[in-house]
This record gives C-alpha cells, sequence and structure tokens, in this order.
C-alpha cells in the first residue's frame, strides 16, 4: 500500500503523555517501565486500545481473549503499540432486564475511555447486539481513528439430522413442547445442540444485522461481518484489523470521514437487503444522530419500500444460516448485487472506497444471495406504521410474518405486564380466537424498564392446542432479531408515558393496514379524550443509581433512545483532557 502518513511521531496524541521531558511524563513512562516495557516498545510508536467486551458470561465473545492476542500481533507488526482495556461486556443471553438498558452505559464508557487515556486510535471489540452500536456511538463522539472487530456468528446448529438457527428455533420448538409435542429428552438434545461454537447468533438476528450495518458503514475490513468466528480466517482477519488501524493513525483517518449521510444510506439499505432485525431501527437512528446526521423513521421506510430483501437467511429467509451466506460470497457478494443503488465512492476504514471494495465480489450460491430480479421479499426486511395507536411511529417485519396479517382487524386482548401476559397465555381456557390482538404495554424504554425484547408475545396455549403458530401481536417493547410472527413493535410514544397504547382497552377494534402503513384503534376521540383524562402516571421506576440517569434522559424509540445530552447538537464536545 502506498504511503499516505499524515502525521509525524510527535503529532500523535498518545505525545501529550509520553514525549515531553518533565516530571508528569516521568510518571507516564515509569509506569509503563514498571510492567517490564522500556522505550523501544512505545516510543515513537502510535498507541492502539483494544477495547474488549470479553466475558465469562458472555458466551458470543468466548473467543475474544484470543483475538485480543490476534488483533496485538498485528499491531506489532505495524509498528504501534498495542494496549487492551476491558470495558462493559453487556451480554444479550445473563444480562437483565435487558442489555438495552446498559448500551448507551458502554457507549458513554467508550467515549469516555478512549478521551482520558493515551490512545491514537482504537480496534472495537464486539458482535453480541448492543456492543456493535455501542461501542460505534462511543467513538464516533469520541473522534479517534477507529476500525471495529466483529465477533461473527457462531457455527449452524444441529440436532438429530436437524439444522437449528439460534432464537428462531427456539420459539418454535418451545411452542411444540408447550403442546406436548417434544419430550424432555428431546428438548435436552436441542438445548445443547442449537449453540456449537462461539461468536454471536447466526441467524439474521440483531448482531449480525449490526455487524452487517458496521461494515456497510464502512468501519470493517471487507468482509468481515460474515466470517463465522471459529473460521481460521477470523484470526487472519484480527491480525489484519491490528495492522489497519496503525496505518489509519498515521494517515489521520477518522470516523467522521467514514461515516457520512452517504454511508448511513448505504448501510440502511444493506440492512433492508438482509432481512434485517426490527432492532436495526432504533439502532441506525442512534448512530446517525451520534454522528450528527439526519436520519427519520420515515427514510427509514422509505428505502425499505424500494429495496427487495435478497439476503434468503432465517428468520426472514426460509433456508440458510449465517455460515451458509459465508460460503455464498458474504455481505461483499451481497452489497455487490447492490451496487447501483449504493454510494460506492463512501469511504471504508480500508483506505478504498466501498466500489472498489467490492471488486471481485461473487455469489456462489444464488439461492442463498439472491438476485434483484428473484427477491426472498419484493420489499426491504421493515415497515413503519403510523396511526392514533402510534403517532410517532412504530416498527412491523412484514417478511417474517404469514400475509394473512398484512390486513387485520381484530379484538384487542390488553396486558398491563408481562406476568399478567404470561399467566393468561398459559391457560387453556383463555377466551382467545385467531383474529384477537394480544397487546404488552408498559414495556416501553421506561416503562419496562429499558426497552426488552418482549414483543414476541407467546401464542396462548389455547391457539397453540387448535394448530395455531401467530396471531397480530402488538406492545411498546422490542423483540429478539431471531424473532419472527406478526408483531408489532416500538409503538411510540410508549404507554409508561401516556402515549395512545395507555389507553387501549380490551374489547377495542384494532386495525392493521401494512400496505397502507396504518395502525389504529377504532375508538372515537370523544371516548379517547375521556380516558386520557382518567388515565394516571405510573410510578418511577427507580429512584437511584445508573437507573435512575437513564430515566431521565433516554429518548423513544423513534429517536433512538440515546440519552439526550450525547447528541452532538446538545453541546460541544468535551475538549481533550488537561495533563498537569
Amino acid at each position: 500500500m502506498t504511503d499516505k502518513r499524515k502525521k509525524t511521531a510527535s503529532d500523535l496524541r498518545s505525545s501529550r503523555w509520553f514525549a515531553p521531558d518533565d516530571l508528569r511524563s516521568f510518571g507516564h513512562r515509569s509506569r509503563l517501565m514498571q510492567m517490564g516495557l522500556g522505550p523501544e516498545d512505545w516510543a515513537g510508536k502510535p498507541v492502539i486500545g483494544i477495547l474488549n467486551t470479553w466475558s465469562e458470561l458472555n458466551p458470543c465473545h468466548a473467543h475474544f481473549k484470543e483475538r485480543a492476542a490476534d488483533v496485538k500481533k498485528g499491531v506489532h507488526q505495524a509498528g504501534g503499540f498495542p494496549v487492551e482495556l476491558p470495558v462493559l461486556s453487556v451480554d444479550e443471553s445473563y444480562t437483565k432486564p435487558t442489555s438495552m438498558l446498559y448500551r448507551n452505559l458502554l457507549a458513554l464508557e467508550t467515549e469516555e475511555l478512549i478521551r482520558s487515556h493515551p490512545l491514537d486510535g482504537v480496534v472495537l471489540m464486539g458482535g453480541c447486539d448492543k456492543t456493535t452500536p455501542a461501542l460505534i456511538m462511543g467513538a464516533l463522539s469520541a473522534g479517534v481513528p477507529m476500525i471495529y472487530l466483529p465477533a461473527g456468528p457462531m457455527l449452524r446448529g444441529n440436532y438429530a439430522g436437524n439444522i437449528l438457527g439460534s432464537g428462531s428455533d427456539a420459539w418454535k420448538y418451545w411452542d411444540e413442547r408447550r403442546a406436548g409435542n417434544i419430550s424432555d429428552q428431546e428438548w435436552l438434545g436441542i438445548e445443547g445442540g442449537i449453540a456449537r461454537s462461539y461468536g454471536h447468533c447466526m441467524t439474521m438476528g440483531t448482531a449480525s444485522t449490526m455487524t452487517a450495518i458496521a461494515e456497510a458503514m464502512g468501519l470493517c475490513l471487507p468482509g468481515a461481518s460474515s466470517i463465522p468466528a471459529a473460521d481460521a480466517n477470523h484470526i487472519r482477519m484480527a491480525t489484519a484489523c491490528g495492522r489497519r488501524i496503525v496505518e489509519m493513525v498515521w494517515e489521520d483517518m477518522t470516523p467522521d470521514q467514514i461515516v457520512t449521510a452517504a454511508s448511513m444510506r448505504n448501510a440502511a439499505i444493506v440492512a433492508m437487503a438482509t432481512g434485517c432485525s426490527t432492532n436495526a431501527v432504533v439502532h441506525l437512528l442512534a448512530l446517525a444522530r451520534r454522528a450528527g446526521i439526519p436520519l427519520t423513521l420515515d427514510d427509514l421506510d422509505a428505502l425499505g419500500r424500494t429495496t427487495p430483501l435478497i439476503a434468503n437467511v432465517r428468520p426472514a429467509g426460509t433456508d440458510y444460516l449465517m455460515e451458509d451466506f459465508y460460503y455464498a460470497g458474504g455481505l461483499r457478494a451481497l452489497m455487490a448485487q447492490l451496487a447501483d443503488r449504493l454510494e460506492t465512492s463512501a469511504m471504508t476504514v480500508s483506505g478504498f472506497p466501498l466500489g472498489e471494495t467490492l471488486e471481485g465480489a461473487q455469489v456462489y450460491n444464488d439461492d442463498v444471495i439472491r438476485p434483484l430480479s428473484n427477491p426472498v421479499y419484493h420489499e426491504g426486511s421493515l415497515a413503519v406504521l403510523r396511526g392514533n395507536l402510534c403517532p410517532d411511529g412504530a416498527v412491523m417485519k412484514p417478511a417474517a410474518c404469514d400475509k394473512r396479517f398484512y390486513k387485520h382487524e381484530g379484538p384487542a386482548l390488553v396486558f398491563d405486564n408481562y406476568p399478567d401476559m404470561k399467566k393468561a397465555v398459559e391457560d387453556e381456557n383463555l377466551e382467545v380466537t385467531p383474529d384477537h390482538v394480544l397487546v404488552l404495554r408498559n414495556a416501553g424504554p421506561l416503562g419496562g424498564p429499558g426497552f426488552p425484547e418482549w414483543g414476541m408475545l407467546p401464542i396462548p396455549v389455547a391457539l397453540i392446542n387448535q394448530g395455531h403458530r401467530d396471531m397480530l401481536r402488538i406492545s411498546d417493547a422490542r423483540m429478539s432479531g431471531t424473532s419472527y410472527g406478526a408483531c408489532v413493535l416500538h409503538v411510540a410514544p410508549e404507554a409508561h408515558i401516556g402515549g395512545p397504547l395507555a389507553l387501549l382497552k380490551t374489547g377495542d377494534t384494532i386495525s392493521l393496514d401494512i400496505e397502507k402503513r396504518s395502525l389504529d384503534m377504532l375508538v372515537s376521540e370523544d371516548e379517547l379524550a375521556r380516558r386520557r383524562a382518567e388515565w394516571q402516571k405510573p410510578p418511577e421506576r427507580y429512584e437511584r443509581g445508573y437507573g435512575y440517569l437513564f430515566a431521565k434522559h433516554v429518548t423513544q424509540a423513534n429517536e433512538g433512545c440515546d440519552f439526550d445530552f450525547l447528541s452532538p447538537e446538545f453541546g460541544e464536545k468535551a475538549p481533550e483532557p488537561d495533563i498537569f
């Protein structure tokens, strides 16, 4: 590669800590020597922070100890000085009430960790759902050169000769177990077979969606997001990230040169074409907001209407998983199919514009990565709905539900909390029909609290026993990106703050029309006004601590659920720290 250096050693940000001949820098250098290092390790070299979300309670990132070492090898190869820094793991499996409660905390930690330490560039190691947007949000605000290293999907699941997909098959087989069709031994076999290696979910859930978005934004090395975690190519990619970030520091390639309106549009188009998780919406909005780029729900819906879904990967697809996607050509091949729709001049961390990184990309299985002439679904993955039930918007994934729900009217069956709903759906005598609309409220950013993934409401066992496996469901919650079905999510404003969902009553008729993008409760304005006058605000969820901070400053779903004080328009970016 041609030397594109714009900086010298004296220009390095870290030189403020290590270069001056004074007592403060003596202290910094002596503490490095305390760890067995010498001047030849750091002098005149870019200091590269490796922000590692490894944790023993994050199985998606179980390989990150080794990958951090692989990154360090690359940094050393390129003449840099690597330092590994642990950050909040935000695992999806064990963090309660929801990892989404802590996305902004990881973003805040990332920004402040970078700003307060002698780092010239960073490699962000993430993959499990919220780690990708959180790390990138924080690094965008910090502004130093950055490159994103995706954890990679786990290997496809398998039990008794059947391919299993993360999350999607958990929901599927759980319904069969509730119906009495699966034995204890079979259930144990499915538990042991659905997740066979380290790496994040191998369906096109939130993790695969967000790493694809990171690559489409230009923040990953070309093809990085598709490599399975257990593949040897993943090791080589990690080392390449270490080499490249050193070059980026010398080239002064900062995030604002990469994350632009064009790259955000590219990311949204690619998301729609992959059959993305509904969670992509809230994270895209937050990422754009951090970068100071205008992006709205309506912008995303407009792209969704014109972008065909061409990744035949579950749950929006029918037959394949991320391992198959990689073998079929991966994200580079998919983006090459979309090249005429993308801003191919957008710059990437590779140092080349997107178009050049797609040269030579091929599709090796056109049933996995479909041509535009034969899409899985004629529109993109997501639809944004509006109406008197969701004046600020709601999100649905039409590609992952039965077409009979594209236009539907039915009576509401409303629950104010998850325990009451859970108890009711397990009642074999519940009075419910397939036309009913199951509604859960008070599960949004403030009501949840934290915007939990409760939106794929369980089908009532009374319907399960009749052979039904889907029904229209509505909530102000999110749902897992591995989920599927006729689920309307992210209803805004949420019920907890008095959104119209708070006024809905059991028996009210709900009308959904996906083509018209409408969602309404057929209740008169006079009746709604009467109910609003009677509505009482629920008590606050938190009285102290981080939860209190979250509740005071989180925005609603249609705004990305970031903290209001972290947007660029809130105030000027903090200056470089004083060193005395």
